[in-house]
């Protein structure tokens, strides 16, 4: 078809006219609505991003007890299985900046329990009042368990919610009394 022709029959239906493939011969065009196209394109390049990595924060004192400590390492252990990435940081208070190295024995102790699943992106380093590391999810670690955990949160419709140890999976209810009739009233009785 001629361009002229295309372009007066794309005026007609309130469409425009795009070339699609102008390297082809004779070049391709096709009839469409051009905002609509664009809008659809943008949509589209969004869904294709891949999710970005998020950085979870921690917090911790020089002074934390070693308890507590298993506790933020736990949490950490967790957000490190997710595929993130996370950042420690030891908090000094008032005197406590004068005496880093404590904060740094922390870190490194958080830094040993998570060793298995994380490594030290940025090592422990002292920045005004704060100390900070930041962990990364080793490669193998943290992505399998996530898509395990998904799967594991599906259940099969075959499989039996509750077994009773009886051998059968959901027993017969007991039968239930039957409802008691509604006493008549004296109006009912009279009549």
């Amino acid at each position: 078809m001629q361009s002229r022709a295309a372009l007066t029959l794309a005026r007609e239906q309130g469409l425009d006219l795009v070339m699609v493939s102008p390297n082809a011969e004779p070049p391709v065009c096709k009839i469409i609505d051009h905002g609509k196209h664009k809008y659809l394109e943008s949509k589209l390049g969004k869904d294709k991003k891949k999710p970005q990595q998020e950085v979870k924060g921690i917090k911790i004192s020089p002074r934390i007890a070693d308890h507590d400590l298993q506790t933020y390492v736990n949490r950490a252990r967790n957000f490190l299985a997710e595929g993130d990435k996370v950042k420690v940081t030891c908090m000094f208070k008032a005197r406590e900046v004068t005496h880093p190295e404590l904060g740094s024995q922390r870190l490194a102790k958080f830094l040993e329990a998570v060793a298995d699943i994380a490594t030290s992106e940025r090592t422990p380093t002292l920045d005004g009042r704060m100390m900070i590391m930041i962990l990364n999810p080793k490669p193998n670690a943290g992505a399998s368990k996530k898509k395990d955990a998904k799967n594991q949160d599906q259940q099969d419709g075959g499989q039996a919610v509750q077994d009773h140890g009886d051998g059968e999976n959901n027993p017969p209810r007991e039968p239930q009394q039957p409802p008691v009739p509604a006493q008549e009233s004296e109006s009912e009785t009279t009549a």
